[in-house]
């Protein structure tokens, strides 16, 4: 079993920077891919950012070039860089983890809350 923990979410103004991180711990042999999704109220969750074992990442449209995905393989973390915040950037923002290296993920974290203030 894998136990995903994220941290770092808040309230920041629009404009502002925050960096989320996840540290994974349990089984955790092969987790080839770590990502990043969010679900606002009323909305479905989407993708914001995965990235794999060998570092190649993928971002979705809404935050290319504003969000930066990282992984330490030696802590077992992931993170997320959140620049340039906008308002439509609220939401929980959840970090997941599988040992496959495309489809869905087998294990998630609980979510923390992002708040960006207009």
């Amino acid at each position: 079993q894998v136990q995903l923990v994220e941290s770092g979410g808040g309230l920041v103004q629009a404009g502002g920077s925050l960096r989320l991180s996840c540290a994974a711990s349990g089984s955790i042999f092969s987790l080839n891919r770590m990502g990043w999704h969010r679900q606002a109220p009323g909305k479905q969750r989407e993708l914001v950012a995965t990235i794999v074992r060998g570092g190649t990442t993928n971002y979705g449209d809404s935050v290319k070039g504003r969000f930066a995905i990282s992984r330490d393989n030696a802590r077992n973390t992931v993170y997320l860089q959140m620049n340039s915040l906008k308002a439509e950037d609220t939401a929980v923002y959840f970090c997941a983890a599988d040992r496959s290296y495309s489809g869905g993920y087998t294990y998630w974290g609980q979510g923390t809350q992002v708040t960006v203030s207009s």
